[in-house]
């Protein structure tokens, strides 16, 4: 698996993907793809909906990242673009992180975002 696999539209870290395999796998979700969404909500406006999902809705973007596919739905391509999914140790277990180039404003605890 490479360092970062990119598109214009998502990008996902090997760590990240790593993780997200992890998971499906102790939750029993494998051969399922992760669906990546963009929602009102938060204190910011946008926040991100991650969910396993087994198959893409007809106008999701899918993207194939080794063994994880990942469906990104249409309308929150434009708030992802450029936008990088990586995974963080942290002191307590760490976690998922969005970095998006879309955010001009973020909440404290990084959640949520908005847009111009």
């Amino acid at each position: 698996m490479t360092d970062l696999h990119q598109t214009e539209a998502f990008n996902l870290t090997a760590r990240a993907a790593e993780h997200v395999l992890k998971t499906m796998e102790r939750d029993g979700s494998g051969g399922q793809g992760l669906r990546v969404a963009v929602v009102t909500g938060g204190c910011s406006g946008y926040e991100y909906a991650l969910s396993f999902t087994k198959t893409p809705k007809p106008d999701d973007l899918v993207i194939e990242i080794d063994s994880l596919r990942v469906f990104v739905e249409a309308d929150s391509v434009d708030k992802l673009a450029g936008t990088v999914l990586d995974y963080i140790d942290g002191l307590y277990g760490g976690g998922l992180k969005f970095t998006n180039p879309q955010a001009v404003h973020t909440c404290g605890c990084g959640t949520s975002f908005s847009t111009e």
